[in-house]
């Protein structure tokens, strides 16, 4: 094969197939009912799949998948990136439009709702949400009608037909009008902070809560029928003589009995969720059915009696008699623990005081909302004054926090990469919509970015190119009322996109990258005007053996910065080979025919076969080039500059601890492999911070990662000691090509067929 071509392949009907059978089976098979429907979904979806395939409606492995939806159409996408045949801004009116049919006084159809809002009336609309941003976008088709009112109102009548032009004939089956925004106050704009989730989905969440069956249950024995029970042990003990119970019958003891029985049925009736006191075996039931035999009957039988003798003794020995000092403190504690109020009541306090707020914003001050019940509260409620709102529905609560994004991963509110990768778009959208002179498409455009990035990646083939925002017909035509870039503009965009990788490296030091945090990152580094390869982490049950140019781009980079290093001479890299393999990777480019020198050498250093598909033998290929490339690590450092204030030496040592804790994971865990992996992404990511340190920092952060090792229990020690064998052996100069000392290994997350290494079963414990 010619170096500058690449192998044209079919998507055959295997991988549908397989995940077609594996939805079937959990639709039949999962005990949960949401897993169940979700996976009848999914069901469907691949049925249509298949159904689309073999019809030749669907064109997997291409940019326009579906037959009659050009490519500027989204598509609805199942798992691996294969296009389901429907239409994301297509399906039945929703009812938005439905309501302006009717108010327009047109048919409910989208054809006629789109020539009412090409006239003067639906112009008029148009221009009001343009100026008033109240308006939502949910799918890139959706901002398609803004577009065009504003090109018409700014003059370019040509641009705005020739937009019409392009999108009218899809008029009747897409949606190309916005969603009017339904909530009390405006959209959020601006850059400045972000949230999570809005207080209106925080109140659903509580409002969700319901009752816990077993804590309310707990709650009744303590407050009614233990005390009950008591009562009975009481008015039984009051008949003992000699040790023997039921030996006297003191004055009245019969009418009080029947007054105890008469308060049984009516608390009975009342407090149904305990039902131990209904056991006939029960010591309380023993003691009540013999109160009844003897109130109602001529004195007790033999059996009855000996079994009140044993519930009587049995009762007094575990907990002693009813107001004796030991008993007393128990029923106390008891008492106490039966008057705390649940979770679910402190839930509906909280939710009251969220109800005050606009519910489509964040909270600016959560605190507020979550301090102790206050009196009015509590006699609204009964629940005491002062009681404390639990850390669980606190951090319920900050979930809707508004503030800078670094103070939310600081918080914890941000708990991941892939969270953080989810707020990210809202702030580059708004900070590349900066290029747009007028303030109305700022808004527009930055509500079509935020649209956009929900759209999901095709399967592509032939290194084909995703769709891109600036491909939309209705972005293209709005692209002359940029203004130009200036020198300022660039240094802004340059200055988010090192404080987003720092944020990312700094907060989640032990993961890599998710792809929607690199798209993001791609996108500020190309308004900067930088000339930076970022590349996507592969799947590799959809991997076709090729890469795109711009990863041979970013192995050279890496190589830039790591020659020399301990993250060379631990991988074992060649990075003579690498350039060599670069050659044809000219700078500027990222997509096209692909880079076979880089492929073949990934697969080289995989030891795989280049024409054997398998799952294994692919991951271990895209394993490698995430070895060479660092997977965006070297190009946030250079040429991109970031700094983490915390250091590098403090990075290696948050990433091992990501280590330690997935390898603690490893013990009896069924499905290990994606922890392994995991485990040794972060591995790979502590070696790239300790070989950005000065030798006495490797020194001392190897020492340290060793102490740290020895902290957590045995079976991670024993699994890791090979690892740490390996860092060691590669600090003093040595390497694991070769020449390796006993049991030092490099660490990688994929392995071909065999069962990994890090997963052998036997680790006999440390003698202390």
């Amino acid at each position: 094969m010619d170096g500058d071509d690449v192998e044209v392949r079919a998507v055959g009907p295997g991988y549908p197939g397989l995940q077609l059978a594996k939805a079937f089976s959990t639709a039949e098979t999962h005990e949960d009912e949401a897993t169940r429907t979700r996976a009848e979904a999914r069901v469907r979806q691949w049925e249509e799949i298949l159904s689309g395939m073999a019809a030749g409606t669907l064109s997997i492995g291409t940019r326009a998948p579906v037959s009659g939806l050009p490519a500027w159409g989204t598509p609805e996408v199942a798992r691996g990136g294969f296009a389901t045949g429907r239409a994301a801004a297509g399906g039945p009116p929703l009812p938005h439009e439905t309501a302006t049919a009717r108010r327009a006084g047109v048919p409910a159809e989208r054809r006629a709702l789109f020539y009412h809002h090409l006239s003067e009336a639906g112009l008029a609309e148009l221009y009001a949400l343009l100026d008033g941003g109240r308006y939502e976008i949910t799918v890139p088709e959706e901002g398609a009608l803004l577009a065009v009112a504003w090109l018409l109102r700014a003059g370019d009548r040509n641009a705005a037909l020739a937009v019409l032009e392009e999108i009218e004939p899809f008029a009747g089956r897409l949606r190309f009008a916005p969603r009017p925004w339904a909530g009390d106050a405006p959209p959020p704009r601006g850059a400045e902070t972000v949230h999570r989730a809005s207080v209106g989905e925080v109140s659903r969440t509580l409002g969700a809560r319901r009752p816990n069956r077993a804590v309310d249950t707990m709650n009744e024995a303590l407050a009614v029928w233990n005390p009950f029970a008591d009562e009975l042990l009481a008015h039984w003990t009051a008949t003992v003589r000699d040790g023997r119970v039921a030996s006297l019958e003191p004055a009245g003891w019969r009418e009080r009995g029947a007054a105890l029985l008469e308060r049984y049925r009516s608390l009975a009736e009342r407090h149904t969720l305990c039902t131990k006191h209904r056991r006939p075996n029960a010591n309380p039931a023993i003691l009540r059915t013999a109160l009844e035999e003897a109130v109602e009957g001529d004195g007790l039988r033999p059996r009855t009696r000996g079994l009140l003798q044993l519930a009587v003794d049995e009762m007094i020995a575990r907990r002693g008699a009813p107001g004796t000092a030991g008993h007393t403190a128990l029923r106390e504690r008891q008492a106490a623990i039966a008057a705390r109020p649940t979770l679910h009541a402190l839930a509906q306090i909280v939710l009251a005081r969220l109800s005050a707020l606009p519910q489509d914003g964040g909270i600016t001050e959560p605190e507020r909302l979550t301090g102790p019940v206050t009196g009015e509260e509590a006699l609204r409620t009964g629940v005491a004054e002062g009681t404390a709102i639990p850390r669980s529905l606190r951090g319920t609560v900050e979930s809707a926090l508004a503030a800078p994004l670094g103070t939310l991963v600081e918080r914890g509110v941000v708990p991941s990469a892939e969270a953080m990768a989810e707020l990210v778009p809202q702030l580059v959208a708004w900070t590349t919509a900066q290029a747009y002179r007028d303030e109305a498409l700022r808004t527009l455009m930055a509500a079509l970015y935020r649209a956009f990035r929900n759209r999901r990646s095709l399967l592509l083939l032939n290194l084909e190119r995703q769709f891109q925002l600036n491909e939309l017909p209705w972005v293209r035509a709005v692209h002359a009322s940029r203004r130009a870039v200036r020198a300022g503009d660039r240094e802004a965009q340059a200055s988010a996109l090192v404080r987003l990788g720092e944020l990312a490296l700094q907060g989640f030091p032990g993961t890599i990258l998710p792809n929607t945090l690199v798209k993001e990152l791609a996108a500020l580094a190309r308004a900067a005007r930088l000339d930076v390869p970022f590349v996507e982490e592969l799947a590799a049950d959809i991997f076709m053996g090729t890469f795109s140019p711009k990863f041979a781009r970013a192995a050279l980079t890496a190589a830039d910065l790591l020659e020399g290093t301990l993250y060379e001479r631990y991988y074992g890299i060649d990075y003579a080979a690498v350039r060599e393999a670069g050659d044809g990777a000219g700078r500027g480019r990222t997509e096209g025919p692909g880079s076979p020198g880089f492929a073949a050498l990934c697969t080289a250093r995989a030891g795989a076969v280049s024409n054997l598909y398998s799952v294994p033998a692919n991951g271990m290929v895209i394993e490698q080039a995430q070895i060479l490339t660092t997977h965006n690590l070297a190009a946030l450092v250079h040429p991109i500059g970031v700094d983490p204030a915390p250091g590098w030496p403090e990075l290696a040592r948050r990433a091992f601890t990501t280590v330690c804790r997935l390898a603690g994971r490893l013990q009896h865990d069924p499905r290990p492999l994606g922890t392994v992996k995991d485990a040794a992404y972060a591995w790979r990511q502590t070696l790239f911070f300790l070989a950005l340190c000065g030798l006495e920092d490797q020194i001392a952060v190897t020492a340290w990662i060793q102490d740290e090792a020895r902290r957590h229990p045995d079976h991670v020690t024993a699994r890791l000691a090979p690892v740490l064998a390996g860092l060691r052996h590669v600090l003093v100069g040595g390497s694991l090509d070769g020449g390796a000392p006993p049991g030092a290994r490099r660490f990688l997350g994929w392995c071909g067929g065999l069962r990994h290494w890090i997963l052998a079963p036997d680790y006999s414990p440390r003698t202390r």
